[in-house]
């Protein structure tokens, strides 16, 4: 015996070789590996304003879908997530079942950006965009799709302009962003958000992206990284890593007064759980006025969003049509897992046809 975990030097030495002989073909598979893409379907930008700009994606059919769907990503990522890969891709799962999908990419703020509020984002963006499509397809309302800060951009829009909105589909959206187990709404409600904000102006993207690491530090900045070594001699699982690496580190900056403006509002405040409801401008936000009905999808293991964050949103919004679908999954499997694949854009086609 050599030790409670009865390693022998010949066990030793056969890993040590095996890792040895994964080393080098992983060098042989990075040196012949291009440099990796995104965003594989088709799309033409129809509508712009600023840095701004509204995309149509092509299918390789037309759409069969009347109704087109506007999707609102969130601020802090590049909303090529939801068109990662030909085989992980929530946009072409949606178009090859008929529908019509759009998306706003919010650009790259710099210091020109500094004083972009909420209003700017929800009224100025959104309502443009979604009036753009009304009038391009000569609808009175389209359906939503806003996930994770997009969705809290989505439903503030939705109630200040019910009118505009036939379906909402939330994916990934906090509502109450104080439930215990939320660390990063903990973390934030410790900051002096005036006082980052008036210091810095727009908050850097590495801040940002370091944050979101430490709240699983081991897994993120460790644990995957060993986990490579496995992969390093199969070049298409090398590309999936560096693609979704090369999509984590891809963030914009925040622009500075959006940025006080939702932190404070919603991580520190909680406002649509409270008395005092968010305002957008001098608008106050009312989730009652969402009368549409509405979708919500979260996952399971959502590290970022806790499921009970999602769920609160049924006991909050004023329509009497009101679904939940339950991901067995994490903030970023429900994009990218095969099961995500054959889920998400099923239900939400089924879900939309059975409203028109």
């Amino acid at each position: 015996m050599y030790g409670p975990l009865n390693i022998t030097p010949d066990a030793l030495a056969e890993e040590a070789g095996k890792l040895q002989r994964k080393l080098g073909a992983g060098i042989r598979t990075l040196r012949e590996m291009d440099a990796v893409d995104f965003g594989v379907t088709p799309r033409e930008e129809v509508w712009r304003d600023g840095k701004t700009v509204l995309y149509r994606f092509r299918g390789e059919r037309r759409p069969t879908a009347q109704v087109p769907i506007l999707i609102s990503y969130a601020l802090v990522n590049r909303p090529y997530m939801v068109d990662l890969q030909e085989d992980k891709s929530l946009v072409r799962g949606l178009l090859e079942r008929g529908e019509d999908v759009y998306v706003i990419d919010w650009g790259y703020p710099d210091r020109s950006d500094r004083y972009l509020t909420l209003e700017d984002y929800i009224e100025r963006f959104i309502g443009g965009a979604v009036d753009h499509l009304r009038k391009a397809h000569g609808l009175p309302s389209i359906n939503l799709l806003g996930i994770c800060q997009g969705g809290a951009f989505s439903l503030c829009y939705a109630a200040l302009h019910p009118d505009k909105i036939k379906n909402l589909i939330k994916m990934l959206k906090p509502v109450d962003f104080h439930t215990p187990d939320n660390m990063l709404s903990n973390w934030n409600r410790e900051i002096d958000v005036d006082l980052l904000v008036d210091t810095l102006g727009n908050v850097p993207a590495d801040m940002m992206n370091f944050t979101y690491l430490m709240l699983k530090p081991w897994r993120l900045f460790a644990q995957k990284y060993v986990g490579m070594a496995d992969i390093l001699d199969d070049r298409k699982a090398m590309e999936d890593f560096l693609r979704m690496e090369k999509w984590i580190f891809d963030s914009p900056d925040q622009a500075g007064e959006a940025f006080r403006e939702f932190s404070t509002q919603f991580f520190q405040q909680n406002r649509f759980m409270g008395d005092t409801p968010p305002q957008i401008g001098n608008k106050d936000v009312h989730l009652g006025e969402v009368d549409m009905p509405v979708l919500n999808i979260y996952a399971e293991q959502d590290h970022l969003v806790p499921p009970d964050a999602s769920r609160a949103l049924r006991d909050l919004v004023g329509s009497d049509d009101y679904t939940e679908l339950a991901f067995k999954g994490g903030h970023i499997g429900i994009y990218v897992s095969s099961r995500a694949q054959r889920e998400v854009p099923q239900t939400i086609h089924d879900w939309l046809r059975k409203r028109g």
